[in-house]
């Protein structure tokens, strides 16, 4: 038998006052562990507002306060933390990064995020990630005591190879920390979510932040968990709080030997690389 334990994800509004925030995300997180969680997850840039004005002057360097805080919270308090995603410094550049601790404390993942967010959509948002952002070039896959993982960050959704060469890997939870906007988050968030899911016959966990209303940047919230048979196991509204759902890795095999995709993959005419 594979393993059962319950997630939770820490939907936080992310204040400009960066210790405020801090403050904030360290009480829910040791909240959610009291009621119970095994892991964790925070949303993307939860420690930073989602600005270009913010993204350097809140950045860390490699080992700074905000990765060390991460490190603390997750021994503290006994659990696998899925550090949603923060600036990271590292030489001349800064990349939107997602730290993954063990329950001792032991950083064990980073993934910077791949495909950075460049959009013009007409009538909606416009943003260009890449003007403060350098891409990560590395698929994260990682060990816990539950099993296989991996991470992606908000846009890496929208790319289906990615996550299927994690489920190649062995992953069976994709962990997503994200911040849709308000355009393409009620139409397009949910469904992303049950897609990767299902086509991959795995769970995926969208972490979403809790929406800033009259913010710069205004993100759609409702973070959204989606089991193997891609059907929507627990989600939320925009607001600040703690999402909980139980995750039985067993769903995982009775879904893949009910629908056996990953017996008839056709490698032979097209193929995404392990």
């Amino acid at each position: 038998m594979k393993p059962k334990f319950k997630l939770a994800v820490v939907q936080i509004r992310t204040e400009t006052d960066k210790a405020q925030t801090m403050d904030k995300a360290e009480r829910m997180i040791a909240e959610a562990a009291a009621n119970g969680a095994e892991l964790v997850v925070l949303p993307e840039m939860w420690n930073c507002p989602y600005s270009k004005k913010y993204f350097h002057a809140i950045a860390d360097n490699d080992n700074g306060e905000t990765r060390d805080a991460m490190s603390r919270w997750a021994k503290e308090n006994g659990i696998i933390l899925v550090g949603g995603s923060v600036p990271e410094k590292c030489g001349d550049k800064l990349y939107n990064t997602c730290y993954v601790f063990d329950e001792t404390g032991q950083e064990i993942a980073r993934h910077r995020k791949i495909h950075l967010f460049d959009v013009d959509i007409k009538g909606g948002v416009r943003f260009k990630e890449s003007h403060s952002f350098a891409p990560g070039e590395d698929i994260t896959v990682f060990d816990t005591r539950f099993g296989k993982m991996g991470v992606e960050i908000c846009f890496d959704i929208r790319f289906p190879e990615l996550t299927r060469a994690m489920a190649k890997r062995g992953a069976e939870v994709i962990l997503c920390p994200a911040q849709f906007n308000m355009t393409t988050g009620p139409r397009h968030w949910e469904l992303s979510v049950r897609a990767r899911a299902m086509d991959n016959e795995l769970f995926f966990v969208g972490a979403s932040a809790a929406r800033y209303e009259g913010f710069d940047y205004e993100c759609w919230g409702h973070s959204t968990v989606a089991d193997p048979f891609g059907m929507v196991t627990a989600s939320c509204d925009e607001k600040e709080q703690i999402l909980y759902c139980d995750v039985d890795l067993n769903e995982v095999d009775s879904v893949r030997e009910q629908l056996p995709t990953f017996l008839h993959l056709r490698e032979d005419v097209y193929n995404v690389a392990k």
